[in-house]
């Protein structure tokens, strides 16, 4: 029997939206054979859940674990098309299934994680609650030499992994508090991508006041406010939110850290969202009945 290449599993998945190893199965019984793959999906219930698969999941939750030792902490993104569903027992189950094995494995490869049982649970899950479930993203964060991982969920809905150097578990759960409240660009000013300093230095020269200065003039103040700017969008330099009167970086240091970094999810950031108009979906399901 001739193998299954991964350009055929591509192409089955793109056209059923059914998961990897669900597709190469299928298609190892068909013999490579895409279109008999498909008629044989049809006659089971795999197909019924790849229906739901081209629906816009852009709900969902966000779930963290960190090791005891805070040596290193892993976040997830689990997505569901209404917030009611995310809010399901069921749901919250799957998510926790799928933190756990990226946490065991201290993996991010999501297909690696996700093929088999966790394809099949989803899959069932799909056909149970009647909603696409898909599982966008995970990341795993090391902490390194001396540092301790920090989290911080706040209503399912954002989560953030911090790295602080030296620093107790509730510094470094506080700090994560501030980034999902906050939501800072970078950690530090000089971790701001010269890419967007550039791009803020244009729009500051295109500022009527700074029409007609001269050059010397036009630096000194773009320089200012390109300073401000950064301390606006660092997270160090920012007023910590717990107690506005000292910055981040100086609530560290008092509780005896410096911060290294951060990872910050939210749900659904960047999934263009589908506007459906439930009063007409009603309508047309009414004509069709």
């Amino acid at each position: 029997m001739a193998a299954i290449s991964a350009s055929q599993v591509k192409e089955l998945r793109e056209r059923t939206g059914l998961g990897m190893m669900e597709c190469k199965k299928a298609l190892t019984e068909a013999g490579g054979d895409i279109e008999k793959a498909i008629e044989d999906l049809r006659k089971n219930s795999g197909l019924k859940a790849a229906k739901k698969a081209g629906r816009t999941a852009a709900e969902g939750a966000v779930v963290t674990r960190v090791a005891e030792d805070g040596s290193y902490g892993v976040m997830l993104e689990v997505n569901s098309e209404t917030d009611f569903v995310a809010r399901d027992d069921n749901f919250t189950a799957f998510a926790e299934k799928v933190l756990a094995k990226v946490f065991s494995n201290k993996s991010d490869d999501l297909a690696a994680i996700m093929a088999g049982e966790l394809e099949e649970a989803r899959e069932q899950l799909v056909q149970k609650i009647g909603e696409n479930i898909s599982v966008r993203r995970a990341i795993v964060v090391e902490a390194g030499d001396g540092n301790r991982v920090g989290e911080y969920v706040h209503g399912g809905r954002i989560g953030v992994l911090t790295v602080l150097k030296g620093a107790t578990a509730e510094a470094a759960k506080d700090v994560a508090m501030h980034v999902a409240a906050i939501n800072p660009a970078v950690a530090r000013p000089e971790d701001m991508p010269q890419e967007q300093l550039d791009k803020e230095k244009s729009i500051i020269l295109a500022q009527p006041d700074m029409a007609g200065k001269p050059a010397e003039i036009a630096e000194k103040m773009v320089q200012g406010r390109l300073k401000k700017y950064l301390a606006e969008n660092s997270l160090t330099e920012q007023p910590f939110v717990k107690d506005p009167n000292q910055s981040v970086a100086d609530y560290a240091k008092s509780a005896g850290g410096e911060v290294i970094g951060f990872t910050r999810f939210e749900v659904g950031e960047g999934i263009e969202k589908e506007e459906v108009d439930f009063a007409k979906e009603v309508m047309e399901q009414a004509r069709r009945s």
